[in-house]
């Protein structure tokens, strides 16, 4: 069980850092007028290349995911809210394979979670919360092939998420435990 937040600072709170998964922060930029904050920038180096963007927003206790994707990096960014970020490694030839690593991110400290393609991922809002997110391939073009997912609760994830019955979609309430979905990714013909 995670314990409740004693600062509202955004990191790594369990787990460990999966090979390639970027915690960036962002610099936000006040003055009499407001804020300006730059949310992603080419010449950072982050490893995604987005064709597309999206802003969401989420009701308090709702879990969208686990999600993975075989062709596509993602970025996920928090701008406003509380959420915990579940990521777990099925990259088989990665040294932090079916290792999983737990964030809490803060709307207030404004930081992008880059994450490559083979992470399963999901996302737990504690708050109202809205996050931009973008992907390295369209949806209309993953959506049909390679847009699978995983129980969010499988004991063997062994993601300390601290919450039980939290709202899902229909889809992520059927979605199989992690051994269906390995078997599933290891017969699967995900085409680039």
């Amino acid at each position: 069980m995670i314990a409740e937040p004693t600062s509202c600072v955004s990191q790594l709170i369990a787990g460990t850092h999966l090979r390639n998964v970027e915690l960036r922060q962002l610099r936000e930029i006040h003055d009499h007028r407001g804020a300006f904050t730059e949310t992603f920038a080419d010449h950072w180096g982050l490893a995604i290349s987005p064709t597309q963007w999206s802003m969401i927003r989420s009701e308090a206790n709702v879990l969208r995911g686990l999600h993975i994707h075989q062709r596509h990096d993602e970025y996920f960014c928090l701008i406003q809210g509380h959420c915990m970020v579940g990521l777990y490694d099925v990259r088989s030839e990665s040294p932090t394979y079916r290792k999983y690593g737990l964030y809490e991110l803060f709307g207030v400290d404004l930081r992008a979670l880059v994450f490559p393609a083979g992470i399963l991922h999901g996302w737990y809002f504690h708050t109202a919360s809205i996050h931009l997110q973008a992907v390295s391939e369209s949806y209309n073009k993953y959506a049909h092939d390679d847009n699978l997912g995983c129980r969010w609760d499988d004991p063997a994830l062994a993601i300390p998420w601290g919450i039980s019955t939290p709202i899902l979609s229909d889809r992520a309430v059927n979605f199989p435990h992690l051994a269906a979905l390995l078997d599933q990714l290891a017969t699967s013909e995900v085409c680039s």
